[in-house]
């Protein structure tokens, strides 16, 4: 990275700070805090992020990627539920005296983050991109990914930590025992790569399963467009219900008020093989689908 200044980590582990403040990680809420600073330094300096970028974190938690974000970035929106953790980590940062992170409390999956990046716009759109960080709480992980993609319209990228199983099952091709709804999502609209790997013992606590860092760039320009994305999403979400099923089945048993016979003909249409399992699928294929049934439902209004 050029003309970036070095990383100065004055790390404390999250065991002392929680310990000395009387705090510990709420298993309600998914907290496991990174332990060691090196991985919070790999992160940001493989994920590109630059001094004119602006970055809204999900979960900055005790400030682990936080801090040593503050110093690459031009401004951090950090949003977390937890008041208790937002006042140590308010402590640590007028003590260091940053003065480019702004603290928001509330609940990720219900905070609209347009609002954030309308308010705090920049002058040009030249100056420097909007990105998303953030170590997802896993049991909410999948959700926040979704909004994400709802979301995308204001912001260009997203540099998440997930559990491996999760990145990879949004990495997965067609075909593959891993592909399903999210990975269909994602790739409708964006690119996905992996950054690095991360151990359960480099967690405080420590989990049982390995983290993945990923980078979704999403697409300026979709590949292939639908006449309605929340219809397509109802599709894939429908075709994905019961996965065992076929297309036929899935899709006519869904709710979406399509018969039987209405299915086949639109699938026939799309020449994918009624019989097909939605897991065998590509991206371009749902979208045609979905523009056909779309089509066909205008039709009818």
């Amino acid at each position: 990275m050029t003309n970036s200044p070095e990383l100065e980590l004055i790390f404390k582990s999250p065991k002392h700070i929680l310990r000395r403040a009387r705090q510990y990680a709420k298993k309600s809420l998914g907290q496991h805090f990174l332990s060691h600073p090196d991985i919070a330094k790999n992160i940001i300096q493989k994920s590109g992020v630059s001094s004119s970028d602006k970055v809204i974190e999900i979960g900055p938690g005790l400030g682990a990627l936080t801090i040593p974000l503050s110093k690459f970035s031009k401004h951090i929106y950090a949003i977390d539920l937890d008041q208790k953790l937002l006042s140590l980590l308010s402590e640590d940062i007028n003590n260091k005296g940053i003065t480019n992170v702004d603290l928001i409390h509330g609940d990720i999956l219900k905070v609209p983050l347009d609002p954030i990046i309308t308010n705090n716009q920049f002058l040009n759109s030249s100056d420097g991109k909007w990105i998303i960080m953030g170590n997802l709480p896993y049991h909410i992980s999948s959700q926040i990914i979704v909004k994400l993609i709802k979301e995308r319209k204001s912001f260009e990228q997203a540099v998440v930590m997930l559990q491996k199983e999760m990145a990879e099952r949004i990495q997965s091709p067609p075909g593959s025992k891993a592909y399903g709804r999210l990975s269909v999502m994602t790739q409708y609209c964006a690119s996905v790569k992996p950054l690095m790997t991360i151990k359960g013992c480099d967690f405080f606590p420590r989990v049982n399963v390995d983290s993945q860092v990923i980078i979704i760039n999403f697409h300026k320009k979709i590949p292939y467009p639908v006449e309605d994305e929340n219809y397509l999403f109802q599709i894939i979400k429908a075709a994905f219900g019961k996965r065992r099923k076929t297309l036929k089945n899935s899709l006519s048993s869904s709710g979406l008020a399509f018969s039987s016979k209405k299915v086949v003909d639109v699938l026939q249409q799309a020449g994918v093989d009624p019989q097909r399992r939605a897991e065998t699928l590509s991206v371009e294929e749902f979208s045609n689908i979905s523009n056909l049934f779309f089509k066909q439902q205008s039709m009818k209004g």
